[in-house]
């Protein structure tokens, strides 16, 4: 095999290798060293995430990162890698719950603006504002007036956070329908997983086409110049988390060097 240079087989031999075959039965050499090359450059990439994280705090600036997609799509696992070796104290990742009804009655960008960045910092959105968009009229939770006023202020109110000095970053994870049955199927199957299974998740394929056409609404209507969309292939998992991290350190202007 042409993967089999010296190079490769010092990596399939080294301890992580070796742990590698011992903890999966399936593991091939071909797909061991695409795990090894994945963790290397990940590793790499953090570095740079460390550099970023350290020129938003030492520039005053506020990173907002939205992460959205489809259920099972790997949001939360790329947020994962992202943060990492973050220092936790400068960073926030919010995946807010169900509202209560006291924030029902509120104007409903309120809830999130509490949890926007302060300066120096940067907050992740695991899933955000754009529920409103897709999730909730799919499923019934909310009104469609109610959808029209949030598609009518969305533009507004990001243009607002960017006026004000926000970085805002949207990253849309999109992933096939035979891929969503597959790692639904995963889960359930999981004893550490299964949790993570809604009942939302339960209709998901069967409500396959209605959440295409309100995700199209949105990229219509809210891929913006100001605010533009990010669409991340996300059937392969690796490749998607790899790429994130790329496209974020892409478009934040950070300093490449680490101060001392």
């Amino acid at each position: 095999m042409s993967e089999l240079t010296p190079k490769n087989i010092k990596k399939l031999n080294s301890k992580r290798g070796l742990k590698l075959f011992l903890n999966e039965e399936d593991m091939t050499t071909a797909k061991a060293l695409r795990i090894m090359n994945y963790e290397d450059k990940l590793k790499k990439l953090q570095e740079e995430l460390i550099k970023l994280q350290q020129w938003i705090e030492d520039e005053g600036e506020k990173l907002v990162v939205i992460f959205e997609g489809r259920d099972a799509a790997g949001k939360g696992g790329a947020i994962r890698r992202i943060t990492q070796h973050l220092n936790p104290r400068e960073f926030n990742v919010v995946a807010l719950p169900k509202p209560t009804p006291e924030e029902q009655g509120q104007w409903y960008f309120q809830r999130y603006i509490k949890n926007l960045p302060r300066s120096g910092q940067i907050t992740f959105f695991d899933r955000s504002w754009y529920n409103r968009a897709v999730v909730e009229p799919v499923n019934g939770f909310c009104t469609q007036d109610e959808y029209s006023v949030f598609m009518n202020q969305v533009n507004s109110f990001e243009q607002m956070l960017i006026e004000s000095g926000v970085r805002l970053v949207k990253f849309y994870f999109s992933i096939s329908k035979d891929e969503q049955a597959r790692r639904f199927k995963d889960i359930k199957a999981s004893p550490v997983k299964k949790w993570k299974f809604s009942p939302v998740d339960q209709t998901a394929l069967e409500r396959w086409d209605e959440y295409t056409h309100y995700k199209e609404q949105m990229f219509k209507k809210t891929d913006t110049k100001l605010a533009p969309w990010i669409v991340i292939k996300a059937n392969r998992k690796m490749r998607a988390r790899v790429e994130v991290v790329q496209k974020l350190l892409e478009l934040v202007p950070y300093s490449k060097e680490t101060s001392s």
